[in-house]
């Protein structure tokens, strides 16, 4: 499976040392990142091989897979 994300940060994001797990964003769909807010949610029906585009509302279309 394959999703489109749109990144803006130009580095890494040190996560210090903490008392309890840290989960990071990796979906990219979060809205608190580089931290996990749950919104991977949404992907877990997405088709495998199929590619996803998701706006700044959390709305999913596919698009075009051109393999």
């Amino acid at each position: 499976m394959a999703r489109k994300v749109i990144k803006t940060a130009h580095g890494p994001f040190e996560v210090k040392p903490q008392e309890k797990s840290v989960w990071i964003c990796q979906c990219g769909l979060s809205k608190n990142q580089p931290f996990c807010d749950g919104s991977h949610q949404k992907t877990l029906d997405e088709k495998e091989g199929q590619v996803y585009e998701y706006d700044e509302k959390g709305h999913r279309r596919e698009v075009k897979n051109n393999q």
